[in-house]
């Protein structure tokens, strides 16, 4: 049934990106993935969700600019990327990455990761403030372009994460480990259980990040 279902959304796809310009084609092809992944699984799924994993790869043609970053970023729902398209494909396609949104989304809930809460601004002169689950931190940040690097140094902690674009806007993704650190410093509960299924989903496939997707 599952195999009926992928099928009919492949072939559907195919037929809606005749004429259609790239904006439009990923609208519609994460409103149909979202339809047939959500029958085949049992599960609602965002269509927002399911457009952006058609770019499911940092790098290339998804890498922002130095001024790409500037501005005001929030937060709208969880991130994934994968950091070679060999490994999505080991991952099990595409699909996967709408399914570890669906995953991350109740425990970044629960940790306190919210619209209202989180966001972060990039500034022109190499400084950036932020608020993860409203928590403020501020500091300094270099961005490298080759690699999609972002440093970010503040009084509470320094950080490294990976910018992506993304159809709703940028994707700030991160190394398991240093997501962990973030949420436990910003959110005040290390050890908690919603922390460490973030982990556990991270471990569970090579060469995942995971962090925010921001408009």
């Amino acid at each position: 049934m599952k195999k009926t279902l992928f099928a009919m959304a492949a072939a559907t796809l195919m037929l809606a990106g005749c004429g259609s310009t790239n904006n439009q084609w990923g609208q519609l092809g994460g409103a149909v993935l979202g339809n047939v992944l959500g029958q085949a699984t049992g599960t609602e799924v965002n269509p927002d969700a399911m457009g952006n994993i058609l770019t499911s790869v940092l790098g290339g043609a998804s890498t922002p600019t130095q001024k790409d970053l500037v501005g005001t970023w929030k937060y709208y729902q969880p991130g994934c990327a994968f950091t070679s398209d060999q490994l999505l494909a080991q991952a099990g396609g595409e699909l996967v990455a709408a399914e570890i949104k669906s995953k991350l989304s109740p425990s970044f809930q629960k940790v306190g990761i919210k619209s209202g809460n989180t966001q972060v601004t990039f500034n022109q002169d190499g400084t950036f403030s932020a608020k993860i689950a409203g928590k403020s931190w501020n500091g300094n940040y270099t961005y490298d372009e080759k690699t999609a690097k972002i440093t970010m140094q503040g009084l509470l902690l320094n950080m490294n994460c990976y910018a992506k674009k993304s159809n709703a806007g940028l994707s700030l993704l991160f190394e398991s480990s240093k997501l962990l650190t973030l949420l436990q410093t910003m959110s005040a509960l290390s050890g908690n259980a919603q922390v460490q299924a973030v982990g556990d989903i991270a471990k569970s496939y090579n060469g995942l990040r995971i962090g925010f997707d921001m408009k």
